[in-house]
C-alpha cells in the first residue's frame, strides 16, 4: 500500500489547509526533513507517520493513495491574478481547486452529464482578433434570443460545463477555469463578488473556454471583450444607450434589466460609441465621487444566479443512489465536514441521468 503512497496529494492537502512544512511539523509531530522528503517522494511514509499527517490534516488516510495527477493553476489566473496574491494564497487555491477536481471526476463516475448545446472551440487568432464577432457567433449557435440574457450560468451549463461556485473570500480572484481532456470544462466563481460581477467572471471565462487553446498577453483583454459582447451585444444595447443623455440615473435603470454593472453598461456605451471620451471621463468622475466605483447602490443588488448541475449530481447520490452523508464523503476520500463546507444543497434541473 505505501508503494502507491501518492506524495503531491500529502503537498495538495497541506497547502488545502493553508499550512507551510514547518507548521505540519508543529502540528503532525514529524519532522520538516521528513515532511519534506515524503512531499517529493523520496520516501514512503511508515502506517504511523501516515496516521499523524492524515489526523493533523483531517483527510483520510485514503486520500493520499489516489493515482489522479496534480494540476497547476491555468496561465490565465497567473496573468490576471499572480501580482495581487500572495504565493501562500496562490498554493491555497491550487489545492482547493485541486480537490475539487478530485471530487467532480468521483462524482462524475455515476452520473453522465449530457451537454444539449454545442460548446464552439473558436480560436481568436483565426477571427482577426475579434472577441466580439465570436460572442455574437456563440450567442446565435446556442440561439440566445435578442437582448440580455436572463439566466447564463443556465447557457453555459446546457452547453456542457460545470459551474462551481468557491469560497475565494481571501483571495483577489473573481473566477477560474480548469479544462481537462478526461472532464467537462469546470468554471469555478467566486461567490462572494455581487451578482453582476459574477455574471462578467462567467461570460470571461466562458470566452477562455471557447477561444483559447494557447495562451498570449491579450488573453484577458479579450475575454473581457468576449464578456461584455456576449452580456451587452452592440445590436441589442445601441437603442437603450442612443438618442439620450447618458446619466447615472440611465445607468442605475439599466443594471436591472441588463444584469449588469452600471461601471460596465458605461464601459460598453463608450466601446460602441455611443459616449464621447469627455462624456465618459465625465461619468466615470461622478461614479467616483459617489462611491460607485467601489461600492455600486445595493438598492440595485439581484440575486446571484446558482449552478444547478453540481447539486443534481449530490441529489442523484443521495437520493437516488441511496447514499449516505458519510458514505459520499468515503467515496470522494474526504471528511463529512469537508463534503459539507464544499457542496451546496441540490436543486433541480435535467441535464443528467444515472450510469446503468
Amino acid at each position: 500500500m505505501a508503494n502507491l503512497f501518492n506524495p503531491d496529494l500529502l503537498r495538495i492537502a497541506r497547502q488545502a489547509r493553508g499550512w507551510s512544512q514547518a507548521e505540519l511539523s508543529k502540528n503532525s509531530g514529524i519532522s520538516q526533513a521528513n515532511l519534506s522528503k515524503l512531499e517529493n517522494g523520496l520516501v514512503s511514509p511508515t502506517d504511523d507517520v501516515l496516521e499523524s499527517v492524515s489526523r493533523s490534516l483531517q483527510f483520510p488516510q485514503t486520500f493520499f493513495f489516489q493515482t489522479d495527477r496534480v494540476i497547476g493553476l491555468p496561465v490565465s489566473v497567473q496573468y490576471r491574478k499572480r501580482a495581487s496574491v500572495g504565493q501562500r494564497s496562490i498554493e491555497r487555491l491550487e489545492a482547493e481547486l485541486n480537490v475539487r477536481i478530485l471530487h467532480v471526476r468521483r462524482l462524475l463516475s455515476a452520473a453522465q452529464f449530457d451537454a444539449e448545446l454545442v460548446l464552439p472551440r473558436l480560436d481568436v487568432d483565426e477571427f482577426g482578433g475579434d472577441p466580439e464577432r465570436i460572442a455574437d457567433l456563440v450567442r446565435r449557435t446556442w440561439l440566445v434570443p435578442s437582448g440580455p440574457i436572463k439566466n447564463l450560468i443556465g447557457w453555459v451549463e446546457r452547453a456542457g460545463c460545470i459551474v462551481i461556485h468557491c469560497d475565494f473570500a481571501a483571495l483577489a480572484v473573481d473566477g477560474v477555469t480548469v479544462q481537462i481532456s478526461d472532464m467537462p470544462p469546470c468554471i469555478f466563481l467566486n461567490k462572494n463578488q455581487p451578482a453582476d460581477r459574477q455574471r462578467f467572471s462567467l461570460a470571461h471565462e466562458l470566452g477562455h473556454v471557447v477561444m483559447h487553446r494557447v495562451p498570449s498577453p491579450e488573453m484577458e483583454d479579450e475575454a473581457n471583450a468576449f464578456a461584455a459582447a456576449m452580456l451587452m451585444p452592440a445590436r441589442d444595447i445601441r437603442q437603450y444607450l442612443s438618442g439620450r443623455r447618458l446619466t447615472i440615473q440611465h445607468l442605475a435603470a439599466l443594471k436591472p434589466v441588463w444584469r449588469a454593472s452600471m461601471g460596465s453598461l458605461l464601459y460598453r456605451a463608450k466601446t460602441i460609441g455611443e459616449l464621447s471620451e469627455n462624456q465618459s471621463q465625465y461619468l466615470w468622475r461622478q461614479m467616483s465621487a459617489m462611491g460607485y466605483k467601489r461600492s455600486e447602490p445595493p438598492e440595485l443588488d439581484f440575486k446571484a444566479e446558482e449552478p444547478s448541475v453540481l447539486p443534481e449530481i449530490i441529489r442523484i447520490h443521495l437520493e437516488d443512489l441511496g447514499y449516505g452523508l458519510s458514505d459520499l464523503s468515503e467515496i470522494l476520500h474526504s471528511t463529512v465536514d469537508d463534503v459539507r463546507a464544499m457542496h451546496p444543497l441540490p436543486g433541480p434541473t435535467t441535464h443528467l441521468r444515472i450510469v446503468k
